[in-house]
Protein backbone atom coordinates (compact mmCIF):
# COMPACT_ATOMS: atom_id res chain seq x y z
CA UNK A 1 0.00 0.00 0.00
CA UNK A 2 1.31 3.43 -0.77
CA UNK A 3 2.16 5.71 1.96
CA UNK A 4 2.40 9.80 1.40
CA UNK A 5 4.94 11.55 2.36
CA UNK A 6 4.98 13.21 5.59
CA UNK A 7 5.14 17.06 5.43
CA UNK A 8 7.98 18.67 6.01
CA UNK A 9 10.21 21.93 5.28
CA UNK A 10 12.10 20.58 2.71
CA UNK A 11 10.79 19.08 -0.32
CA UNK A 12 12.51 15.62 -0.69
CA UNK A 13 13.21 14.75 -4.57
CA UNK A 14 12.13 10.83 -4.86
CA UNK A 15 12.51 8.49 -8.04
CA UNK A 16 11.42 5.12 -8.47
CA UNK A 17 13.89 2.98 -9.60
CA UNK A 18 12.46 0.89 -13.08
CA UNK A 19 14.85 -1.76 -12.04
CA UNK A 20 14.09 -2.79 -8.29
CA UNK A 21 10.62 -0.78 -7.46
CA UNK A 22 12.73 0.90 -4.74
CA UNK A 23 12.30 4.69 -4.29
CA UNK A 24 15.64 6.81 -4.13
CA UNK A 25 16.17 10.18 -2.92
CA UNK A 26 18.24 11.97 -5.75
CA UNK A 27 19.92 13.72 -3.38
CA UNK A 28 21.07 10.78 -1.50
CA UNK A 29 21.98 9.40 -4.46
CA UNK A 30 24.22 12.01 -6.14
CA UNK A 31 26.29 11.23 -2.56
CA UNK A 32 26.46 7.79 -2.86
CA UNK A 33 27.31 8.02 -6.26
CA UNK A 34 30.17 10.44 -5.56
CA UNK A 35 31.36 8.38 -2.97
CA UNK A 36 31.50 5.07 -5.11
CA UNK A 37 33.66 6.89 -7.83
CA UNK A 38 36.07 7.83 -5.24
CA UNK A 39 36.33 4.43 -3.82
CA UNK A 40 37.22 3.51 -7.31
CA UNK A 41 39.70 5.65 -7.83
CA UNK A 42 41.34 4.42 -4.96
CA UNK A 43 41.05 1.24 -5.57
CA UNK A 44 42.92 1.53 -9.36
CA UNK A 45 45.41 3.69 -7.70
CA UNK A 46 45.73 1.00 -4.88
CA UNK A 47 46.10 -2.08 -6.86
CA UNK A 48 48.54 -0.74 -9.09
CA UNK A 49 50.76 0.05 -6.02
CA UNK A 50 50.04 -3.55 -4.78
CA UNK A 51 51.50 -5.05 -8.65
CA UNK A 52 54.55 -2.80 -7.88
CA UNK A 53 55.18 -4.17 -4.04
CA UNK A 54 53.87 -7.97 -4.76
CA UNK A 55 57.41 -7.92 -8.28
CA UNK A 56 59.11 -6.49 -5.45
CA UNK A 57 58.84 -9.05 -2.97
CA UNK A 58 59.30 -11.62 -5.40
CA UNK A 59 62.90 -12.09 -5.11
CA UNK A 60 63.64 -13.11 -9.01
CA UNK A 61 62.29 -9.84 -9.70
CA UNK A 62 62.61 -7.68 -7.07
CA UNK A 63 61.39 -4.47 -9.18
CA UNK A 64 61.81 -1.82 -6.54
CA UNK A 65 64.76 -0.08 -5.11
CA UNK A 66 64.24 0.22 -1.43
CA UNK A 67 63.16 3.73 -1.16
CA UNK A 68 60.21 3.59 -3.00
CA UNK A 69 59.39 0.13 -1.92
CA UNK A 70 58.43 1.74 1.38
CA UNK A 71 57.11 4.83 -0.17
CA UNK A 72 54.95 2.82 -2.27
CA UNK A 73 53.98 0.43 0.59
CA UNK A 74 53.06 3.48 2.63
CA UNK A 75 50.40 4.52 0.46
CA UNK A 76 49.59 1.08 -0.90
CA UNK A 77 48.06 0.45 2.78
CA UNK A 78 46.32 4.18 2.75
CA UNK A 79 44.53 3.73 0.18
CA UNK A 80 43.77 0.27 -0.02
CA UNK A 81 43.09 -0.26 3.81
CA UNK A 82 41.62 3.19 4.20
CA UNK A 83 40.03 5.53 1.27
CA UNK A 84 39.09 2.42 -1.15
CA UNK A 85 37.20 0.66 2.15
CA UNK A 86 35.85 3.51 3.82
CA UNK A 87 34.52 6.00 0.87
CA UNK A 88 32.72 2.64 -0.31
CA UNK A 89 31.63 1.95 3.61
CA UNK A 90 29.99 5.50 3.38
CA UNK A 91 28.41 5.14 -0.16
CA UNK A 92 26.85 1.82 1.90
CA UNK A 93 25.80 3.71 5.09
CA UNK A 94 23.93 5.91 2.91
CA UNK A 95 22.03 3.28 0.68
CA UNK A 96 21.57 1.64 4.10
CA UNK A 97 20.03 4.70 5.80
CA UNK A 98 18.18 6.20 2.75
CA UNK A 99 17.21 3.78 0.24
CA UNK A 100 17.05 0.45 2.04
CA UNK A 101 14.42 2.25 4.56
CA UNK A 102 12.82 4.15 1.69
CA UNK A 103 13.91 7.16 3.13
CA UNK A 104 15.25 10.73 2.66
CA UNK A 105 18.99 12.24 3.14
CA UNK A 106 18.23 14.44 6.27
CA UNK A 107 20.87 16.95 5.08
CA UNK A 108 22.76 16.68 2.46
CA UNK A 109 25.11 19.74 2.73
CA UNK A 110 26.70 17.51 5.77
CA UNK A 111 26.90 14.76 3.25
CA UNK A 112 28.80 16.54 0.70
CA UNK A 113 31.32 18.51 3.98
CA UNK A 114 31.98 15.44 4.84
CA UNK A 115 33.23 13.73 1.00
CA UNK A 116 35.04 17.17 0.56
CA UNK A 117 36.93 16.56 3.88
CA UNK A 118 37.69 12.79 2.96
CA UNK A 119 38.89 13.81 -0.76
CA UNK A 120 40.98 16.86 0.75
CA UNK A 121 42.35 14.26 3.43
CA UNK A 122 43.15 11.15 1.36
CA UNK A 123 44.88 13.35 -1.63
CA UNK A 124 47.15 15.29 0.95
CA UNK A 125 48.02 11.78 2.18
CA UNK A 126 48.79 10.94 -1.55
CA UNK A 127 50.70 14.13 -2.26
CA UNK A 128 53.11 14.06 0.94
CA UNK A 129 53.68 10.30 0.27
CA UNK A 130 54.70 10.31 -3.12
CA UNK A 131 57.10 13.23 -2.41
CA UNK A 132 59.27 11.59 0.28
CA UNK A 133 57.41 13.26 3.00
CA UNK A 134 56.26 10.28 4.69
CA UNK A 135 58.53 6.82 4.15
CA UNK A 136 56.95 5.63 7.64
CA UNK A 137 55.07 2.71 6.62
CA UNK A 138 51.03 2.73 7.46
CA UNK A 139 51.50 2.24 10.51
CA UNK A 140 54.04 5.53 11.10
CA UNK A 141 55.34 4.33 14.55
CA UNK A 142 56.79 6.67 16.59
CA UNK A 143 59.42 7.78 16.59
CA UNK A 144 59.63 7.79 12.67
CA UNK A 145 58.20 10.97 11.75
CA UNK A 146 56.72 12.62 9.07
CA UNK A 147 55.52 15.60 6.88
CA UNK A 148 52.77 17.63 9.34
CA UNK A 149 50.62 17.42 5.90
CA UNK A 150 50.66 13.22 6.41
CA UNK A 151 49.20 14.24 9.48
CA UNK A 152 46.44 16.86 8.72
CA UNK A 153 45.58 14.40 5.63
CA UNK A 154 44.68 11.55 8.04
CA UNK A 155 43.08 13.49 10.44
CA UNK A 156 41.12 15.71 7.90
CA UNK A 157 40.07 11.80 6.12
CA UNK A 158 39.09 11.09 9.78
CA UNK A 159 36.82 13.80 10.88
CA UNK A 160 35.27 13.61 7.17
CA UNK A 161 34.56 9.79 7.51
CA UNK A 162 33.31 10.65 11.53
CA UNK A 163 30.83 13.34 9.76
CA UNK A 164 29.59 10.94 7.57
CA UNK A 165 28.70 8.20 10.67
CA UNK A 166 26.86 10.85 12.32
CA UNK A 167 24.24 11.64 9.44
CA UNK A 168 23.76 7.89 8.99
CA UNK A 169 22.67 7.32 12.43
CA UNK A 170 20.38 11.04 11.91
CA UNK A 171 18.67 9.65 8.62
CA UNK A 172 18.06 6.21 10.73
CA UNK A 173 16.33 8.46 13.64
CA UNK A 174 14.95 10.52 11.07
CA UNK A 175 13.64 7.55 9.09
CA UNK A 176 11.84 6.14 12.35
CA UNK A 177 10.27 9.66 13.07
CA UNK A 178 8.48 10.21 10.06
CA UNK A 179 7.23 6.66 9.78
CA UNK A 180 9.83 5.52 6.97
CA UNK A 181 9.71 2.01 8.57
CA UNK A 182 7.96 -0.40 11.24
CA UNK A 183 9.28 -2.44 13.72
CA UNK A 184 13.11 -3.40 13.81
CA UNK A 185 15.97 -2.26 11.26
CA UNK A 186 16.17 -3.88 8.69
CA UNK A 187 18.78 -6.91 9.40
CA UNK A 188 21.00 -5.56 6.55
CA UNK A 189 21.05 -2.01 8.06
CA UNK A 190 21.40 -3.40 11.56
CA UNK A 191 24.86 -4.29 10.77
CA UNK A 192 25.29 -1.24 9.37
CA UNK A 193 24.93 0.28 12.83
CA UNK A 194 26.67 -2.42 14.05
CA UNK A 195 29.64 -1.08 11.70
CA UNK A 196 28.80 2.27 12.49
CA UNK A 197 29.47 2.00 16.31
CA UNK A 198 32.79 0.18 16.00
CA UNK A 199 33.90 3.46 13.54
CA UNK A 200 33.17 5.93 16.01
CA UNK A 201 35.35 4.10 18.43
CA UNK A 202 37.70 3.57 15.98
CA UNK A 203 37.72 7.16 14.56
CA UNK A 204 38.15 9.01 18.13
CA UNK A 205 40.81 6.54 18.91
CA UNK A 206 42.62 7.57 15.60
CA UNK A 207 41.90 11.19 16.41
CA UNK A 208 43.57 10.61 20.23
CA UNK A 209 46.73 8.90 18.29
CA UNK A 210 47.11 11.15 15.12
CA UNK A 211 46.19 14.92 16.63
CA UNK A 212 49.49 14.63 19.32
CA UNK A 213 51.13 13.18 16.43
CA UNK A 214 50.75 16.32 14.07
CA UNK A 215 51.90 18.78 16.99
CA UNK A 216 54.76 16.82 17.53
CA UNK A 217 55.51 16.62 13.87
CA UNK A 218 55.26 20.88 13.81
CA UNK A 219 57.34 20.90 16.81
CA UNK A 220 54.93 22.05 19.64
CA UNK A 221 55.11 18.92 21.76
CA UNK A 222 58.91 17.84 22.08
CA UNK A 223 58.67 14.32 23.23
CA UNK A 224 55.87 11.87 22.02
CA UNK A 225 55.64 8.51 23.92
CA UNK A 226 56.44 5.54 21.42
CA UNK A 227 54.07 3.11 23.61
CA UNK A 228 51.31 5.53 23.88
CA UNK A 229 50.81 6.09 20.14
CA UNK A 230 51.11 2.32 19.23
CA UNK A 231 48.18 2.04 21.98
CA UNK A 232 45.86 4.71 20.53
CA UNK A 233 47.01 3.89 17.00
CA UNK A 234 46.15 0.22 17.15
CA UNK A 235 42.83 1.21 18.55
CA UNK A 236 42.21 2.58 15.16
CA UNK A 237 44.33 0.38 12.82
CA UNK A 238 42.79 -2.57 13.78
CA UNK A 239 39.08 -1.67 14.47
CA UNK A 240 39.19 -0.42 11.69
CA UNK A 241 39.41 -3.12 9.97
CA UNK A 242 36.21 -4.86 12.03
CA UNK A 243 34.11 -1.96 10.67
CA UNK A 244 34.67 -3.85 7.21
CA UNK A 245 33.82 -7.10 8.82
CA UNK A 246 30.31 -5.80 10.36
CA UNK A 247 29.90 -3.86 6.95
CA UNK A 248 31.43 -7.00 4.67
CA UNK A 249 28.64 -9.31 6.79
CA UNK A 250 25.65 -7.12 6.37
CA UNK A 251 26.41 -7.28 2.50
CA UNK A 252 26.83 -11.13 2.44
CA UNK A 253 23.16 -10.88 3.51
CA UNK A 254 21.83 -8.64 1.15
CA UNK A 255 23.71 -10.57 -1.36
CA UNK A 256 22.42 -14.16 -0.60
CA UNK A 257 19.06 -12.62 -0.23
CA UNK A 258 19.42 -11.23 -4.15
CA UNK A 259 21.03 -14.18 -5.46
CA UNK A 260 18.95 -16.84 -3.92
CA UNK A 261 16.25 -14.81 -2.00
CA UNK A 262 17.53 -16.84 1.23
CA UNK A 263 16.18 -15.99 4.66
CA UNK A 264 18.10 -15.79 7.89
CA UNK A 265 16.79 -18.67 9.79
CA UNK A 266 16.85 -17.54 13.46
CA UNK A 267 17.22 -13.65 12.71
CA UNK A 268 17.71 -12.72 16.54
CA UNK A 269 20.94 -15.30 16.66
CA UNK A 270 22.43 -13.18 13.63
CA UNK A 271 21.45 -10.07 15.16
CA UNK A 272 23.02 -11.18 18.93
CA UNK A 273 26.31 -11.95 16.68
CA UNK A 274 26.42 -8.49 15.37
CA UNK A 275 26.27 -7.30 18.99
CA UNK A 276 29.12 -9.43 19.90
CA UNK A 277 31.39 -7.59 17.12
CA UNK A 278 30.17 -4.39 19.12
CA UNK A 279 31.48 -5.33 22.60
CA UNK A 280 33.96 -7.65 22.15
CA UNK A 281 35.90 -7.50 18.81
CA UNK A 282 37.55 -4.33 18.69
CA UNK A 283 39.63 -6.61 21.51
CA UNK A 284 41.30 -8.49 18.61
CA UNK A 285 43.36 -5.18 18.21
CA UNK A 286 45.23 -6.51 21.25
CA UNK A 287 47.27 -8.63 19.34
CA UNK A 288 49.23 -5.73 17.30
CA UNK A 289 50.58 -5.08 21.43
CA UNK A 290 51.06 -8.84 22.83
CA UNK A 291 55.35 -8.00 22.14
CA UNK A 292 55.57 -5.06 23.80
CA UNK A 293 56.73 -4.94 27.25
CA UNK A 294 54.28 -2.52 28.51
CA UNK A 295 50.78 -4.14 28.87
CA UNK A 296 50.98 -7.06 31.36
CA UNK A 297 50.06 -10.43 30.56
CA UNK A 298 46.60 -10.74 32.63
CA UNK A 299 45.72 -7.71 30.11
CA UNK A 300 47.19 -9.51 26.74
CA UNK A 301 45.43 -13.13 28.02
CA UNK A 302 42.01 -11.61 28.65
CA UNK A 303 41.85 -9.44 25.71
CA UNK A 304 43.37 -12.30 23.26
CA UNK A 305 42.50 -15.53 24.77
CA UNK A 306 39.26 -14.99 25.94
CA UNK A 307 36.82 -11.92 25.19
CA UNK A 308 38.34 -11.69 21.68
CA UNK A 309 36.98 -15.09 21.35
CA UNK A 310 33.62 -14.08 21.67
CA UNK A 311 33.71 -12.16 18.26
CA UNK A 312 34.98 -15.39 16.97
CA UNK A 313 31.60 -16.55 18.36
CA UNK A 314 29.96 -13.85 16.30
CA UNK A 315 31.29 -14.63 13.26
CA UNK A 316 31.18 -18.16 13.52
CA UNK A 317 27.12 -17.86 13.75
CA UNK A 318 27.41 -15.80 10.58
CA UNK A 319 29.46 -18.74 8.75
CA UNK A 320 26.81 -21.41 10.05
CA UNK A 321 23.31 -18.83 9.47
CA UNK A 322 24.36 -17.13 6.02
CA UNK A 323 24.92 -20.78 3.82
CA UNK A 324 21.86 -22.51 5.75
CA UNK A 325 19.63 -19.68 4.87
CA UNK A 326 20.86 -20.28 1.22
CA UNK A 327 20.71 -24.10 1.36
CA UNK A 328 17.23 -23.82 2.37
CA UNK A 329 16.26 -21.30 -0.40
CA UNK A 330 17.27 -23.51 -2.74
CA UNK A 331 16.34 -26.71 -1.29
CA UNK A 332 12.60 -24.89 -1.57
CA UNK A 333 13.38 -24.24 -5.22
CA UNK A 334 12.84 -28.34 -5.91
CA UNK A 335 16.94 -29.14 -5.35
CA UNK A 336 16.77 -31.76 -2.49
CA UNK A 337 18.66 -34.55 -2.99
CA UNK A 338 21.37 -35.83 -0.60
CA UNK A 339 23.63 -33.21 1.18
CA UNK A 340 25.24 -30.79 -1.69
CA UNK A 341 23.05 -31.14 -4.62
CA UNK A 342 21.59 -27.92 -3.45
CA UNK A 343 25.33 -26.13 -4.11
CA UNK A 344 25.57 -28.18 -7.20
CA UNK A 345 22.58 -26.08 -8.56
CA UNK A 346 23.20 -22.68 -7.04
CA UNK A 347 23.68 -19.63 -9.00
CA UNK A 348 27.22 -19.74 -9.69
CA UNK A 349 27.01 -17.84 -12.83
CA UNK A 350 25.27 -14.85 -10.76
CA UNK A 351 28.29 -12.54 -9.97
CA UNK A 352 26.86 -11.72 -6.59
CA UNK A 353 26.38 -15.16 -5.72
CA UNK A 354 30.12 -16.06 -6.18
CA UNK A 355 31.62 -13.14 -5.02
CA UNK A 356 29.61 -14.44 -1.86
CA UNK A 357 31.04 -17.93 -1.60
CA UNK A 358 34.35 -16.93 -2.44
CA UNK A 359 34.76 -14.02 0.05
CA UNK A 360 33.08 -15.74 2.72
CA UNK A 361 36.06 -19.15 2.19
CA UNK A 362 38.68 -16.68 1.84
CA UNK A 363 37.66 -14.78 5.05
CA UNK A 364 36.79 -17.48 6.53
CA UNK A 365 39.40 -20.39 5.88
CA UNK A 366 42.22 -18.04 5.07
CA UNK A 367 41.94 -14.73 7.04
CA UNK A 368 40.23 -16.33 10.32
CA UNK A 369 41.86 -19.05 10.49
CA UNK A 370 45.13 -17.34 10.57
CA UNK A 371 43.58 -14.48 12.62
CA UNK A 372 42.49 -16.41 15.67
CA UNK A 373 45.90 -18.37 15.79
CA UNK A 374 48.67 -15.25 15.36
CA UNK A 375 46.23 -13.75 17.98
CA UNK A 376 47.24 -16.48 20.54
CA UNK A 377 50.12 -14.40 22.44
CA UNK A 378 52.71 -17.45 21.95
CA UNK A 379 52.26 -17.95 18.75
CA UNK A 380 52.15 -14.52 18.04
CA UNK A 381 55.55 -13.76 19.65
CA UNK A 382 56.98 -16.05 16.42
CA UNK A 383 54.66 -14.93 14.00
CA UNK A 384 53.92 -11.00 14.58
CA UNK A 385 56.65 -9.65 12.58
CA UNK A 386 56.62 -12.19 9.69
CA UNK A 387 54.61 -12.76 6.12
CA UNK A 388 52.08 -13.97 8.49
CA UNK A 389 50.37 -11.26 8.91
CA UNK A 390 49.84 -9.56 5.97
CA UNK A 391 48.98 -13.02 4.76
CA UNK A 392 46.27 -13.25 7.09
CA UNK A 393 44.60 -9.72 6.72
CA UNK A 394 45.11 -9.97 2.48
CA UNK A 395 42.89 -12.59 3.16
CA UNK A 396 40.44 -10.33 5.59
CA UNK A 397 40.19 -7.11 3.71
CA UNK A 398 41.50 -7.90 0.51
CA UNK A 399 39.92 -10.97 -0.51
CA UNK A 400 36.86 -11.35 1.75
CA UNK A 401 35.75 -7.46 2.15
CA UNK A 402 36.83 -6.29 -1.09
CA UNK A 403 35.11 -9.16 -2.94
CA UNK A 404 32.08 -8.62 -1.04
CA UNK A 405 31.89 -5.10 -2.23
CA UNK A 406 32.71 -6.08 -5.40
CA UNK A 407 29.77 -8.26 -5.55
CA UNK A 408 27.11 -5.96 -4.04
CA UNK A 409 28.86 -2.99 -6.96
CA UNK A 410 26.60 -5.36 -9.76
CA UNK A 411 23.48 -4.58 -8.47
CA UNK A 412 24.38 -0.63 -7.11
CA UNK A 413 25.03 0.06 -10.86
CA UNK A 414 21.13 -0.63 -12.13
CA UNK A 415 20.12 0.81 -9.37
CA UNK A 416 22.20 4.04 -8.69
CA UNK A 417 23.92 5.01 -11.58
CA UNK A 418 20.62 3.94 -13.25
CA UNK A 419 22.87 2.37 -15.97
CA UNK A 420 22.57 -1.90 -17.80
CA UNK A 421 25.29 -3.73 -16.27
CA UNK A 422 27.98 -4.26 -19.36
CA UNK A 423 30.50 -7.16 -20.27
CA UNK A 424 27.81 -9.53 -17.85
CA UNK A 425 30.27 -12.37 -19.30
CA UNK A 426 33.02 -10.62 -17.95
CA UNK A 427 32.05 -9.81 -14.20
CA UNK A 428 30.55 -13.36 -14.30
CA UNK A 429 34.05 -14.82 -14.10
CA UNK A 430 35.34 -11.51 -12.26
CA UNK A 431 35.02 -12.86 -9.04
CA UNK A 432 36.36 -16.44 -9.42
CA UNK A 433 39.99 -14.87 -11.17
CA UNK A 434 39.92 -12.09 -8.60
CA UNK A 435 39.27 -14.32 -5.66
CA UNK A 436 41.14 -17.11 -6.64
CA UNK A 437 44.37 -14.69 -6.83
CA UNK A 438 43.82 -13.29 -3.51
CA UNK A 439 43.62 -16.66 -2.02
CA UNK A 440 47.42 -17.81 -3.50
CA UNK A 441 48.71 -14.13 -2.55
CA UNK A 442 47.67 -14.58 0.70
CA UNK A 443 48.61 -18.39 1.16
CA UNK A 444 52.18 -17.50 -0.83
CA UNK A 445 52.69 -14.72 2.19
CA UNK A 446 51.84 -16.99 4.79
CA UNK A 447 54.41 -19.77 3.44
CA UNK A 448 56.75 -17.20 3.44
CA UNK A 449 55.90 -16.44 6.89
CA UNK A 450 55.90 -19.77 8.60
CA UNK A 451 59.99 -19.77 7.09
CA UNK A 452 60.84 -16.54 8.76
CA UNK A 453 60.06 -14.03 5.82
CA UNK A 454 60.32 -10.60 7.35
CA UNK A 455 56.78 -8.40 6.83
CA UNK A 456 58.50 -5.23 6.46
CA UNK A 457 61.58 -5.52 4.40
CA UNK A 458 62.90 -4.94 1.36
CA UNK A 459 64.01 -8.45 0.59
CA UNK A 460 64.54 -11.77 2.51
CA UNK A 461 67.92 -10.69 4.34
CA UNK A 462 66.22 -11.71 7.92
CA UNK A 463 64.46 -14.97 6.54
CA UNK A 464 66.38 -16.64 9.95
CA UNK A 465 64.07 -18.92 12.13
CA UNK A 466 64.81 -22.08 13.71
CA UNK A 467 61.82 -23.39 12.04
CA UNK A 468 63.03 -22.37 8.38
CA UNK A 469 62.13 -25.08 6.16
CA UNK A 470 65.51 -26.60 5.42
CA UNK A 471 64.37 -27.88 1.28
CA UNK A 472 66.85 -25.47 -0.79
CA UNK A 473 64.63 -22.50 -2.58
CA UNK A 474 61.30 -22.81 -0.59
CA UNK A 475 61.26 -19.49 0.63
CA UNK A 476 61.65 -18.24 -3.03
CA UNK A 477 58.87 -20.64 -4.10
CA UNK A 478 56.57 -18.85 -1.39
CA UNK A 479 57.39 -15.82 -2.82
CA UNK A 480 56.86 -16.48 -6.17
CA UNK A 481 53.52 -17.48 -5.73
CA UNK A 482 52.82 -14.05 -3.97
CA UNK A 483 53.97 -12.84 -7.12
CA UNK A 484 51.98 -15.08 -9.50
CA UNK A 485 48.74 -14.80 -6.81
CA UNK A 486 48.93 -10.84 -7.37
CA UNK A 487 49.09 -11.45 -11.18
CA UNK A 488 45.88 -13.05 -11.16
CA UNK A 489 44.14 -10.63 -8.83
CA UNK A 490 45.01 -7.69 -10.37
CA UNK A 491 43.97 -9.36 -13.51
CA UNK A 492 40.56 -9.90 -11.67
CA UNK A 493 40.47 -6.41 -10.30
CA UNK A 494 40.81 -5.18 -14.14
CA UNK A 495 38.27 -7.07 -14.62
CA UNK A 496 35.96 -5.68 -12.02
CA UNK A 497 36.72 -2.04 -13.17
CA UNK A 498 36.60 -2.78 -17.16
CA UNK A 499 32.80 -3.31 -16.10
CA UNK A 500 31.76 -0.62 -13.13
CA UNK A 501 33.55 2.21 -15.60
CA UNK A 502 31.86 0.77 -18.97
CA UNK A 503 28.62 0.38 -17.60
CA UNK A 504 28.81 3.61 -15.82
CA UNK A 505 29.81 5.78 -18.85
CA UNK A 506 28.07 3.54 -21.73
CA UNK A 507 25.69 1.37 -20.11
CA UNK A 508 21.85 1.46 -21.63
CA UNK A 509 19.95 4.46 -19.57
CA UNK A 510 17.76 2.54 -17.40
CA UNK A 511 14.38 4.88 -17.51
CA UNK A 512 12.90 5.53 -13.91
CA UNK A 513 9.49 7.14 -13.29
CA UNK A 514 8.94 10.02 -12.37
CA UNK A 515 9.77 11.65 -9.63
CA UNK A 516 7.16 10.74 -6.53
CA UNK A 517 7.11 11.20 -2.75
CA UNK A 518 4.84 8.28 -2.78
CA UNK A 519 6.67 5.33 -0.90
CA UNK A 520 5.67 1.66 -1.14
CA UNK A 521 7.26 -0.59 1.24
CA UNK A 522 9.29 -3.77 -0.22
CA UNK A 523 7.72 -7.05 -0.07
CA UNK A 524 8.30 -8.76 2.70
CA UNK A 525 10.54 -12.21 2.26
CA UNK A 526 8.75 -15.37 3.08
CA UNK A 527 9.97 -17.44 6.29
CA UNK A 528 9.34 -21.43 6.49
CA UNK A 529 5.62 -22.41 7.00
CA UNK A 530 5.26 -24.60 9.92
CA UNK A 531 4.52 -27.39 7.50
CA UNK A 532 8.04 -26.63 6.22
CA UNK A 533 9.71 -26.58 9.26
CA UNK A 534 9.15 -30.19 9.74
CA UNK A 535 9.88 -31.57 6.51
CA UNK A 536 13.50 -33.03 6.78
CA UNK A 537 14.67 -32.37 2.95
CA UNK A 538 14.54 -28.64 3.47
CA UNK A 539 16.84 -28.63 7.10
CA UNK A 540 20.36 -27.78 6.51
CA UNK A 541 21.98 -30.81 6.21
CA UNK A 542 24.62 -29.85 3.78
CA UNK A 543 25.82 -26.73 5.36
CA UNK A 544 26.36 -28.60 8.95
CA UNK A 545 28.58 -31.13 6.87
CA UNK A 546 30.92 -27.93 5.72
CA UNK A 547 30.45 -26.14 9.28
CA UNK A 548 31.85 -29.19 10.77
CA UNK A 549 35.10 -29.46 7.69
CA UNK A 550 35.87 -25.98 8.58
CA UNK A 551 36.20 -26.78 12.03
CA UNK A 552 38.29 -29.27 11.67
CA UNK A 553 40.55 -27.14 9.30
CA UNK A 554 40.84 -24.72 11.86
CA UNK A 555 41.61 -27.03 14.74
CA UNK A 556 44.44 -28.78 12.60
CA UNK A 557 45.86 -25.14 11.53
CA UNK A 558 45.65 -24.04 14.90
CA UNK A 559 47.20 -27.52 16.42
CA UNK A 560 50.16 -27.33 13.84
CA UNK A 561 51.09 -24.39 15.25
CA UNK A 562 51.60 -25.14 18.34
CA UNK A 563 53.39 -27.74 17.15
CA UNK A 564 55.34 -25.37 15.18
CA UNK A 565 55.89 -23.57 18.44
CA UNK A 566 57.41 -25.98 20.39
CA UNK A 567 59.78 -26.94 17.50
CA UNK A 568 61.21 -23.52 17.83
CA UNK A 569 61.64 -23.57 21.52
CA UNK A 570 63.58 -27.00 21.35
CA UNK A 571 66.14 -25.56 19.04
CA UNK A 572 66.22 -22.30 21.14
Amino acid sequence: MAVAAIPRRETTVFRTCSATGLKVDVAAERLIIANAVAAVVALLVGGILALLIALTRWQAIHLLNPVWFYRLTTLHGIDMLIAWIVFFEVAGLYFGSTVALNARMVKPAIGWLAFALMVVGGALLNIVVLTGGADVMFTAYVPLKAHPLFYLGYILFAVGALVAVGLFFTNIIVAKAEGRYEGSLPLFVFGLVTASIIATYTLLSGAMSLVPAFFWSLGWIENYDAGFYRNLFWGFGHPAQQINLAAMVAIWYVLAGITTGAVPLNEKLSRLAFILYILFINLGAAHHLLVDPGPSFAWKATNTSYAMYLAVLGSLIHAFSIPAAVEVALRRRGHKRGLLEWLRRAPWREPGFSALVISMIVFGWIGGVTGVTIGTEQINMMAHNTMRVPGHFHATVVGGTTLAFMGLTYYLIPLIFRRELKFKKLAIWQPYVYGIGMAIVSVGMVAAGLQGVARRHWDITFTQAPFQSPVPGTVHLALAVLGIGAIIAIIGGAMYLIVVLASVFTGKRVEPTSPTLVIDPPPAMGYLSEEEEKDPQLQPRGTFVLVLAFLMFFAAYYLSNWWLLGRAWMVR
